[in-house]
C-alpha cells in the first residue's frame, strides 16, 4: 500500500484491491499561535480499523524521529504495531529520549552527538516522548494496530490509499484534543471503489490543559547544563 500525499505521512503495503479515504481536518478553539494565526492543522492522526476481523499488518519497518535544534522531528509520528523508531541525535549535544506514559515506557539513556538509539513498539497506544535533559523537547508517537493511517500536514489534508473495500471505523487522535472530543469523532464508514472521501473533520481543542511534565525520575527539571563534549547528567 502506498500513502501518497504532500500533506500526510507515507506507508507501504500491497493489497489486492484498493480504494482511498481522504479529507480535511480543521482545528478550532485553539490557544496555539500556529493554529490561530497560521492555520497550521498538522499532527492529527487518522486511521481505519476494520469492523470485522483485524487488519493485516505489514512487515516490520523502521521509522525515524530526528533530534535536531533541541526538537523532535516530526513532532507527531504514527507507526503500526511492531515498528521500530530510530532516534538519531543530529545536535552537537547529548540527548536522552524517554517516555513514562502507558503507551509504552522506554528510556534510550544518554547518548552523544552523531549516534542513535532504536525503540521497538509492540502494542498500540499514544506514547508521549520527552528528553531527560531538555524540558522543552516533546513529541508523540501514535502506535496503531492497522496499516491504514495518515498524519495531517500543515494544511490539514490527509489521504489513505490502497484500502481494501469494506466496513471500517474511523479513529482520530490529536494531542491537544480531550479524549471525549476524539471519541465523539469516531464513526463507521463503508469504503468502496474507486474512492471514499471524508470531506471535513472539525476538532475542538477546548478543554485542553497544558500539564508540565517531569524528568524520567519523576522530578522537576534542573536548569539546562552548559552543553559541552563529555557532559554527563547530574546524579539523582
Amino acid at each position: 500500500m502506498t500513502w501518497l500525499s504532500p500533506t500526510c505521512s507515507s506507508f507501504l503495503a500491497l493489497p489486492l484491491a484498493a480504494a482511498s479515504f481522504s479529507g480535511q481536518v480543521t482545528l478550532v478553539d485553539s490557544l496555539e499561535p500556529s493554529v490561530r494565526k497560521l492555520k497550521n492543522y498538522s499532527g492529527v492522526v487518522v486511521w481505519l480499523e476494520p469492523v470485522s476481523g483485524e487488519a493485516r499488518l505489514p512487515p516490520p519497518k523502521t521509522f525515524t524521529m530526528l533530534q535536531k535544534g533541541k526538537r523532535f522531528v516530526p513532532h507527531v509520528l504514527a507507526v503500526p504495531v511492531g515498528a521500530t523508531v530510530d532516534f538519531p541525535n543530529a545536535d552537537p549535544i547529548f540527548h536522552n529520549a524517554f517516555s513514562n506514559f502507558a503507551g509504552q515506557p522506554f528510556d534510550t539513556g544518554l547518548y552523544p552527538p552523531g549516534s542513535t538509539q532504536k525503540v521497538h513498539f509492540r502494542r498500540e497506544g499514544a506514547v508521549r516522548v520527552f528528553c531527560n535533559i531538555h524540558a522543552t523537547m516533546s513529541a508523540a508517537i501514535l502506535v496503531v494496530n492497522t496499516p491504514y493511517f495518515a498524519v495531517t500536514g500543515p494544511g490539514g489534508g490527509f489521504r489513505v490509499d490502497a484500502v481494501p473495500p469494506g466496513e471500517y471505523r474511523v479513529h482520530i487522535w490529536h494531542e491537544r484534543a480531550p479524549e471525549a472530543t476524539l471519541q465523539a469523532l469516531t464513526k463507521r464508514i463503508t469504503i468502496t471503489e474507486p474512492s471514499t472521501t471524508q470531506t471535513a473533520i472539525t476538532i475542538s481543542e477546548s478543554g485542553h490543559l497544558e500539564i508540565p511534565h517531569s524528568n524520567k525520575y519523576g522530578k522537576e527539571y534542573a536548569p539546562e547544563p552548559a552543553e559541552r563534549p563529555g557532559y554527563r547528567p547530574p546524579k539523582r
